[in-house]
């Protein structure tokens, strides 16, 4: 058991290490590039990809979370860059397709009853879609999280915060 949870914490201090160098990987290509957010909107795809990268690691903590930002960030990015028509109808093939993934993730053992935080990311996609709730975010949000600012920052937090806040015991 001992030996368990050494390898694990192993695994949580990488995991954290990949974060915090993808969120500044992803911060210095904001600042170097100057992308346009609506020509390329890859911010919200990036950050899911990033958090699916450091889910190699350790896919008890982020699998889901991966899984769920970047098929949602997928949908998005066909939404802004017209891909392909109605590309802003595919956000409930996006969420119904990580539902998939979640359920083969629980069947696999990769995850336990109750996981909150798919709800949570599904419930704050619902938030900013539906037009009246819309009015309430800042109006230079929806650039920002298409930018590379947003995979920058969001890995750059989680990666310090997976960093000192130790992993629940399976």
């Amino acid at each position: 058991m001992v030996m368990l949870l050494k390898v694990r914490g192993k695994a949580n201090r990488t995991q954290s290490y990949v974060l915090i160098g993808l969120g500044i990987l992803c911060l210095l290509g904001a600042l170097l590039l100057h992308l346009n957010p609506y020509t390329y909107p890859i911010g919200l795809l990036l950050a899911g990809l990033g958090i699916l990268v450091a889910a190699i690691f350790n896919p008890y903590r982020l699998l889901l979370a991966g899984i769920l930002v970047s098929l949602i960030g997928l949908s998005k990015y066909f939404q802004f860059a017209h891909t392909i028509p109605n590309g802003g109808d595919t956000l409930y093939l996006a969420i119904g397709l990580a539902l998939l993934a979640i359920a083969l993730a629980a069947r696999r053992g990769y995850i336990e009853r109750g996981p909150i935080t798919p709800a949570l990311i599904v419930l704050l996609a619902g938030l900013i879609e539906y037009p009246p709730t819309f009015r309430l975010f800042p109006t230079g949000m929806v650039p920002f999280v298409l930018s590379l600012w947003f995979p920058g920052l969001l890995l750059l937090i989680l990666g310090i915060v997976y960093l000192f806040v130790p992993a629940r015991p399976h």
